[in-house]
């Protein structure tokens, strides 16, 4: 209890560059998308499904390097304590008028009804600064009506404003009301010191997960610890060891690191598919873990690769290998006073045979019916180790020990893979729900490590990353 820092505060945050002080008394579970369309009385902002996948309510989160675009809908007010956002009423140009990109939006016939333009609208801002597939940047904003070919002609005319982002006040580390506590610790002993006193708080990162529990549930926890602020959960580290990243830190940072790294082409591919940018501006590795969903997108990965977690406790620190972490449908090793502290996954072995696979109903920002990540290491051409992680096959993702076996000793081609695929699907117990039928699992995960073989270039030894009409990575 000696390390709980004690400094309350009301909410401070900036807003279309000016400063916001919340009221004593609001409640720090409000979602941004209620304050904004409530109190605040700023409309533009819209809210479609309030869970993350329309992106109607798209703002955009600002610092000195980048804007993050984020789901207002899932991001409670707490989470927004010293940062600076930016809604579609605050874009205008030096003289008042019409944004550029606003004006290269109806100049395109890129708007019809309007209802979805305003969070178009935010996704293109920030993509005019960030770059990449502008495809890509609209996977997390439904078009209802307008289609997306004037849309993408209309990004296609835009650039950065070259508007700096405004600075933003220091967060308080405590925002609490008379029936509500939020905490913002800054640093790992304050957060562990929380944990221990207050077991039954709800934990929260990024809240793409937790948050729709306040917005579709309504629900109203006595008591968050709030993670984002916690130094030691927001440390990156990328060298030739591999990465170390934080509990704490977005996806968008693992990605871009994927993206410069070719040993972990693989994981870009899977990682543009994970979710949209407004989710992964706000989601992180260390909520993907804490959940332990069976379908967790990251975790057949972390697992193939051989990731480990270290956990902080007021004993200490704990690392294991994620495998041994995750213990059944959504169970995990944490202990009642511990958190998630960091993940570390390590650099493929030189010449090793790489694949992460995700199956989805839809393409982009589904949710997984299968997973599977394969690791290969080969000497002259003969496979002397193998991991095959799967997910949405089980309560939990794991690993396919005597798919494993049957690879050992003896080149990966298409008779050992169907040799392991028959292995795979007799070992595997899925369920039968919406997304597909335990039978339908079965077999597509068997066919996943087929279509590893069948892929065929890679074989050779070179490495390469290809890219699959589905999305998925290879890299042999």
């Amino acid at each position: 209890m000696d390390h709980i820092a004690s400094t309350a505060g009301p909410i401070r945050f900036t807003l279309n560059g000016q400063a916001v002080t919340l009221p004593p008394g609001i409640s720090p579970t409000m979602t941004l998308l209620d304050w904004l369309r409530g109190p605040a009385r700023l409309s533009g902002t819209k809210e479609g499904c309030a869970e993350g996948d329309c992106g109607a309510c798209t703002v955009v989160i600002e610092d000195a390097s980048s804007r993050i675009p984020a789901n207002a809908c899932l991001m409670m007010l707490g989470q927004v304590a010293g940062r600076a956002i930016r809604t579609v009423e605050g874009l205008h140009d030096a003289t008042g008028e019409a944004h550029p990109v606003q004006r290269a939006m109806a100049t395109h016939d890129g708007t019809q009804c309007g209802f979805c333009t305003p969070g178009i609208v935010m996704s293109a801002w920030a993509w005019t600064r960030e770059g990449g597939d502008p495809h890509e940047a609209l996977a997390g904003n439904l078009c209802r009506c307008t289609g997306y070919r004037p849309i993408l002609d209309a990004m296609g005319a835009m650039e950065d404003d070259g508007v700096a982002a405004p600075e933003a006040p220091l967060a308080a580390t405590e925002v609490s009301t008379a029936t509500q506590r939020f905490w913002l610790p800054r640093w790992a002993a304050e957060a562990v010191a929380l944990r221990a006193a207050y077991p039954e708080a709800w934990l929260l990162a990024g809240g793409t997960d937790l948050g729709l529990r306040v917005s579709e549930h309504r629900e109203q926890p006595e008591a968050v610890i709030c993670l984002l602020n916690v130094a030691e959960m927001r440390s990156f580290d990328h060298d030739e060891a591999g990465v170390t990243i934080g509990a704490a830190v977005p996806y968008w940072r693992l990605l871009d690191a994927c993206v410069e790294d070719a040993d972990f082409a693989p994981c870009t591919a899977l990682l543009r598919r994970l979710g949209s940018r407004q989710i992964r501006g706000m989601g992180t590795l260390g909520g993907n873990l804490g959940t332990a969903s069976p379908i967790g997108d990251s975790l057949p990965p972390l697992i193939a690769l051989g990731a480990s977690v270290t956990l902080v406790s007021p004993r200490g620190e704990r690392t294991m290998p994620v495998e041994d972490f995750i213990t059944g449908y959504r169970t995990t090793l944490l202990a009642p006073d511990e958190l998630i502290l960091r993940v570390t996954i390590p650099r493929p072995p030189p010449g090793a045979l790489l694949v992460c696979e995700k199956l989805s109903k839809r393409h982009d920002q589904d949710i997984a019916t299968v997973g599977l990540s394969v690791l290969l290491e080969r000497r002259e051409g003969v496979v002397v180790a193998a991991r095959i992680a799967h997910g949405g096959c089980g309560p939990r993702a794991a690993r396919a020990p005597a798919a494993e076996a049957t690879l050992i000793g003896a080149p990966f081609d298409a008779v050992a893979a169907d040799r392991a695929a028959a292995a795979l699907e007799a070992e595997i117990a899925p369920l039968s729900d919406l997304r597909g039928s335990a039978a339908y699992r079965r077999i597509a995960a068997g066919n996943l490590l087929r279509r590893m073989a069948l892929r065929g270039p890679g074989l050779a030894g070179e490495v390469m990353a290809v890219e699959a009409p589905h999305g998925q990575g290879f890299v042999a």
